[in-house]
């Protein structure tokens, strides 16, 4: 790869430009300082009193000046008035020494220097501090218009496709470009040209940009970065100019490769919102069009973007001859999860127990940012309890955390909450052990972590891509499993706040199946709603279409759906009033159960460990359904109060 690098170290050029600038101050100052006196400049006038008063020692005459010493040691400098032939007498009576000086003269280059050296040095130093803004890539006034893309050069942490995991079609597809950089004459015999763009949509944290940084480290060629932020100011027209700047930046370098990344800053629609910011976008962007393929072909650059937003990109940005590919990097499935665990896990010390497929299996909607968040967490938590080695048992907290919150065990709460919040998380746990269609729970906990006062996980036992009916039906059910608890252990008058989320999640889901997705006997299968940017882009909100009349069978609907989810949700608790006891009194003794100790019990068996430091264990048989087996995350819990 090409190293942009200027010639020599630029502190000592920069050392030498100031050195320079000093000795030539220096010269300046040289140059116009005299001769120095031989003491303070007096009037004429009481030069020739002094004189006459016989205080003069001597003096040194000049046609311009006269230097002089006084009997008591003292020195001092007059000018004399033009013509006065009367001073050599007044000196001579006055028994005052006297003696001539020629007049110091410069000479005709002294005289040049002395008066063209000052404005020389003002626009020198004028001229180096304009070079020095405009090599900042267009950070000063005099460099609005310069192009901010960089040539990276992988010095150190160079990042490879070996790096690169989990997303195997998305690094295919980016490796035939690097391929083809490297060797052209293969694909051209053949007719093939050379892809001009290729776009990398995916959501947060899939890792469009670390397959930008593998392409650099492969790729061999020169290597730009930009933003596209970097692209829009204040003053119109900028944008643009800074266009044309990389892409002849990029000439120069050419064959070279070109990432943008999150284009959505300036590659939205055109026509869209009001304002001076909205006309900069535009004129950015139709130069960003006309250079990626306009009249002018730029041959050998290859344009690669990202962005998590493809849904608001202009359709001409998005055309074959501009990005030709775009590239889906997906959320990994457990596969790619084993194989992203595996390259973060080279720099972390394991223990002999951890087991990388297990761990993959715990986190299904993982991104590739999400699991590497999920091993430094577990380094950082056995660094915390002073181990040599990162154990099963620090990955497995470490997951809890990612997942759940962080535990605040210093949270103080009254025992009347406590109780509320094991009747409210035993609820949920209820019915999504007798709902054949939920997902098998992975953890209950009264323990308050992040916003939640107490949460019952569930994980799919694989990955799944789409949502059923039964499942939806089975997770409202689910939802509505807090708040049915607290109504019948503590009574209607007594239900608390925490079930806001539950409430807010049920509410959604059931919105979502009648508007979107068709699951409405009554609606049909028809769109009700679709979703609508805010001004410029900003937010957004969703529009529901159709007559009043409509909007109010879809609040009937949803009502329905949530209400019988309501009703199925108590007739099960009502149905298992013994296994909800058993259950939330084991939550209060134990504060937390896994999935496994939750099937234990209802199965009849007891747990064997140490209890809870804030209460005694005693352990419980119960009775109940085994966990069933299916589908998708998701997380009930208690809200905080007052949520």
């Amino acid at each position: 790869m090409n190293d942009d690098q200027p010639n020599g170290n630029p502190w000592v050029k920069s050392l030498l430009v100031w050195g320079g600038i000093f000795l030539a101050l220096l010269m300046v100052v040289s140059m116009f300082s005299t001769r120095a006196t031989t003491g303070p400049a007096i009037p004429y006038s009481d030069f020739r009193s002094k004189v006459a008063e016989g205080s003069v020692a001597s003096v040194e005459i000049a046609e311009d000046r006269i230097d002089g010493k006084l009997k008591n040691g003292e020195n001092f400098s007059t000018v004399p008035v033009p013509n006065d032939i009367s001073l050599a007498q007044l000196l001579q009576d006055n028994d005052v020494k006297y003696s001539g000086r020629e007049a110091e003269q410069g000479s005709l280059l002294f005289y040049i220097l002395a008066q063209t050296l000052p404005f020389l040095l003002i626009v020198g130093i004028a001229f180096f501090a304009l070079r020095q803004v405009q090599k900042g890539g267009g950070s000063g006034a005099m460099g609005f218009g310069k192009s901010k893309a960089k040539m990276l050069t992988e010095r150190s942490g160079r990042v490879t496709f070996d790096d690169v995991a989990g997303i195997d079609e998305a690094r295919e597809e980016l490796q035939e470009i690097v391929e083809f950089l490297r060797d052209p004459t293969r694909f051209s015999k053949l007719g093939g040209q050379i892809p001009k763009g290729a776009l990398l949509v995916g959501s947060p944290g899939t890792g469009k940009t670390l397959l930008a940084r593998a392409i650099a480290g492969e790729a061999g060629v020169p290597f730009f970065t930009i933003s596209g932020s970097d692209f829009v100011e204040m003053f119109v027209g900028v944008g643009a100019s800074r266009v044309r700047d990389m892409f002849e930046q990029a000439k120069k370098n050419a064959p070279c490769i070109v990432f943008i990344d999150e284009i959505d800053a300036v590659g939205r629609h055109r026509g869209h919102g009001l304002g001076n910011s909205n006309d900069e976008r535009e004129q950015t962007l139709n130069q960003l069009l006309v250079e990626m393929d306009g009249f002018e072909a730029n041959e050998g650059i290859i344009i690669i973007a990202a962005t998590n937003r493809p849904d608001v990109l202009d359709p001409a940005l998005l055309r074959p001859g501009r990005f030709d590919r775009q590239v889906v990097v997906p959320v990994p499935d457990i596969e790619g999860r084993e194989k992203i665990l595996a390259v973060h896990m080279k720099k972390v010390p394991l223990a002999p127990d951890v087991n990388p497929r297990v761990i993959a299996r715990g986190t299904p909607g993982f991104s590739g940012a999400d699991l590497a968040n999920l091993v430094n967490e577990a380094a950082l938590l056995a660094a915390r309890r002073n181990k040599r080695l990162v154990a099963m048992q620090e990955f497995e907290d470490a997951k809890d955390k990612v997942m759940m919150g962080a535990e605040r065990r210093s949270m103080v709460m009254t025992e009347d909450e406590k109780k509320m919040t094991a009747y409210h998380e035993a609820g949920h746990a209820i019915v999504s052990v007798n709902e054949p269609a939920s997902d098998p729970i992975h953890k209950a906990t009264i323990i308050p972590r992040g916003r939640a006062l107490g949460m019952v996980m569930r994980l799919p036992e694989r990955d799944s891509y789409s949502y059923h009916r039964d499942k939806m039906l089975a997770n409202l059910s689910v939802a509505m499993g807090g708040r049915v608890a607290e109504e019948l252990i503590f009574g209607h008058d007594k239900v608390s706040s925490g079930a806001s989320s539950d409430i807010q999640y049920a509410t959604s889901l059931a919105r979502s199946m009648v508007t979107k997705w068709g699951m409405s006997d009554k609606l049909g299968p028809l769109q009700y709603e679709e979703a609508q940017e805010g001004y410029l882009g900003m937010g957004g909100s969703h529009r529901t279409m159709g007559s009043d009349e409509t909007n109010r069978l879809i609040d009937s609907e949803i009502r329905l759906l949530v209400d019988n989810a309501h009703a199925r949700a108590t007739q099960i608790l009502q149905d298992q009033a013994e296994a909800l006891e058993t259950l939330a009194q084991a939550m209060l003794e134990f504060e937390t159960l896994s999935g496994d100790e939750i099937k234990t019990l209802l199965e009849g068996g007891t747990l064997d460990r140490p209890t809870s430091p804030r209460g005694p264990s005693t352990p419980r048989p119960i009775s109940g359904s085994a966990i069933p087996k299916s589908g998708k995350r998701f997380t009930g819990g208690a809200a905080p109060q007052g949520a």
